[in-house]
C-alpha cells in the first residue's frame, strides 16, 4: 500500500497493492497501521456507506460542521468517477483551492479527504458504485454544502453542465464566498481531531 500527498498536502491518494491471477484478485482496502503511521495521527471510521449512481450524477460538494465534522476514505467499487475536494479551512494556504482525483474500480485508488474539506463526485461512467468510510455519524443539523459550479472554485467537472444530474439540494447550495460571510468555514488552527 502507498500513500501520496495531492496538491493540497493533507489530501491523500491510497494505492493498494492488488494481487491478482486467473482466479480473480485480492487487496486490502484499509490498513488502520500503516495509514494512520503515514498520517501521523489517528482516524477513528465508524461507519461505512454506499451509493450507486447513473452518468453524470454530481453529488457534492458536500460536508459537516463541528461538532460532526467527517473525514472519509473514498473508492469506486465499480465505474468511474472524478473525484473532487475543496479546502474550507479559514487560514489555510489552499483556502478556496480544490484538489480533484478520477478513481475508478480499475486501479482501486482510495482519496482520502480530512475534515474541513467540502467533498463530492461526478459519475464518468455509465454507472458507478461508490463507496466511503467515515469516522463521524451523520447529522442532519450540522449537513452543509457548497456549490458544485462556483466560479470562484473555477472546478472542472469533465462534463459539459447540460449532462450533469443534481438534486435539488445541491443546485441551491451556498457559494464559497457565502460560506465565510456566515462563519462555516473550519478554523485551520483548530485540531479537528481532538
Amino acid at each position: 500500500m502507498r500513500f501520496y500527498r495531492q496538491e493540497i498536502p493533507d489530501v491523500v491518494l491510497v494505492e493498494p497493492s492488488v494481487y491478482g491471477d486467473s482466479r480473480g484478485y485480492f487487496f486490502e482496502t484499509f490498513r488502520q497501521d500503516l495509514f494512520e503511521d503515514f498520517l501521523g495521527y489517528s482516524v477513528g471510521f465508524c461507519q461505512d456507506n454506499e451509493s450507486k449512481s447513473s452518468f453524470g450524477v454530481l453529488r457534492g460538494l458536500h460536508f459537516q460542521l463541528p461538532p460532526y465534522a467527517q473525514s472519509k476514505l473514498v473508492r469506486v467499487v465499480k465505474g468511474k468517477v472524478l473525484d473532487v475536494v475543496v479546502d474550507i479551512r479559514k487560514g489555510s494556504p489552499y483556502f478556496g483551492k480544490h484538489a480533484s482525483v478520477v478513481l475508478d474500480s480499475e486501479t482501486k485508488k482510495q482519496l482520502f479527504v480530512p475534515r474541513g474539506f467540502a467533498h463530492g463526485f461526478v459519475v464518468l461512467s455509465e454507472d458507478a458504485v461508490f463507496a466511503y468510510k467515515v469516522d463521524n455519524f451523520y447529522s442532519l443539523d450540522c449537513d452543509r454544502g457548497l456549490l458544485f459550479n462556483d466560479a470562484a472554485l473555477d472546478i472542472d467537472w469533465m462534463l459539459a453542465e447540460d449532462q450533469l444530474k443534481l438534486s435539488d439540494k445541491d443546485k441551491l447550495q451556498p457559494n464559497l464566498s457565502s460560506l465565510v460571510r456566515e462563519s462555516l468555514a473550519f478554523d485551520y488552527e483548530v485540531n479537528l481531531y481532538e
